[in-house]
């Protein structure tokens, strides 16, 4: 009787756990609609509606890649976090594809253009727009993508030769 009690109360624990999130998303929630979608829209001063992950991340494009071809590999992809496709097909605002990189691996594109993070970024704090970096010979600019698809006009002036900060 005694090993019962310990049981039911994990039991319990674990309904109540169960039963204790909230229900109460709506279509006003962005932050839980960008949780549920693959890319959200979300509004970032300075910059307008930019397309974000389910982190709030913004979503980057470099002008060197299109037609779903990928230049960022290797060690530019420890800078700029290639968007994963989840299994299945991506969900959001916008007409999203499924490319594959050269490793195999699928992320999500807009308009045949693969989508990144940065990780020097924040949710709402936006510091890769404009970068310029070279990883191996390939130089990249970067800008924060849109929503509606566009991309921003370049307002920001950051450069970089690999030197990030680290």
């Amino acid at each position: 009787m005694h090993r019962l009690l310990p049981l039911a109360a994990i039991a319990g624990a674990l309904i109540l756990v169960g039963c204790g999130g909230s229900s109460t998303a709506t279509t006003t929630d962005t932050g839980a609609l960008a949780r549920m979608s693959t890319v959200a829209v979300k509004h970032v001063d300075g910059m307008g509606d930019v397309l974000v992950d389910a982190s709030g991340l913004a979503l980057y494009t470099p002008d060197q890649e299109s037609n779903g071809k990928i230049a960022c590999t290797g060690k530019c992809t420890s800078f700029w976090l290639p968007l994963k496709a989840p299994a299945g097909a991506p969900t959001g605002t916008e007409k999203l594809d499924v490319i594959r990189r050269p490793d195999g691996t699928r992320q999500v594109a807009l308009g045949a253009k693969p989508l990144y993070t940065f990780v020097q970024d924040a949710p709402g704090k936006i510091t890769g727009e404009g970068f310029k970096d070279d990883f191996a010979g390939k130089r990249f600019t970067w800008h924060v993508v849109l929503a509606g698809g566009g991309k921003s006009d370049g307002g920001g002036t950051s450069t970089g030769a690999g030197g990030y900060g680290y």
